[in-house]
């Protein structure tokens, strides 16, 4: 299975977005360089098809000194974009489809219309049916590392995807930057909405692993903890 990282900015009440989804970009700049500094070492970038819609992102790896970190590395210039939707509901003028310097693949279910396929075969350049109703990770994660060479995955939610890949037991590292607002709105999404656990016993377990502090943002990184024999 591929390693699997998320990264989230969320308020100090833990939204990341308001409860309208109208603001869902509210970190500094240094956060944004987080961002880039984390795509520059994946070799896919994944989120969920509202987080695509919402936002003007290309899921790329940003300026040049980025793409030369990657090359550094031994990975190729540009990530791999992956898009998630259940339905198939891919919106053709989001801005990830005007630019076509990687593939771009979209990972859906069972569920999804012959007329939404085809509309995705038109836009990706490839698709995979994970599951009937829902997404099947565990399926969708050894695809892409046995059709696509994917080792390491950098997830950017949506809270559903994210809650999705928590569940599953997905998930080995979480990088969170803490920002100083707040938001309120008790239907404002968090880094994990969805379905979630409905037993403590049953929980997402992690440990920090570090943290750090730039000007009024707390930079975290969780890892996964591992199961006691």
């Amino acid at each position: 299975m591929p390693f699997v990282l998320v990264n989230m900015a969320m308020t100090a009440d833990g939204k990341i977005a308001t409860a309208n989804r109208a603001v869902s970009s509210f970190g500094t700049a240094r956060d944004h360089e987080h961002l880039l500094e984390l795509r520059a070492t994946a070799d896919s970038v994944m989120a969920g098809a509202r987080t695509v819609d919402l936002n003007p992102i290309n899921m790329g790896v940003g300026p040049a000194k980025f793409r030369r970190q990657r090359l550094k590395r031994g990975l190729s210039e540009y990530n791999l974009r992956v898009i998630v939707s259940g339905s198939g509901t891919i919106n053709p003028s989001a801005e990830v489809f005007k630019q076509r310097f990687s593939p771009i693949i979209v990972l859906t279910t069972a569920r999804t219309s012959k007329a939404k396929l085809q509309r995705i075969r038109g836009l990706a350049d490839d698709f995979k049916i994970c599951g009937q109703r829902e997404i099947d990770f565990r399926i969708a994660l050894r695809w892409l590392r046995e059709k696509w060479g994917v080792k390491r995955l950098l997830c950017e939610g949506g809270g559903e995807v994210n809650d999705a890949l928590f569940r599953a037991g997905l998930v080995d590292e979480l990088h969170l930057t803490i920002c100083p607002k707040i938001f309120g709105g008790r239907e404002a999404p968090t880094i994990a909405d969805g379905l979630g656990f409905s037993r403590l016993l049953d929980a997402a377990r992690f440990q920090l692993k570090s943290s750090r502090r730039i000007g009024d943002e707390m930079f975290l990184v969780f890892e996964r903890r591992k199961a006691r024999r």
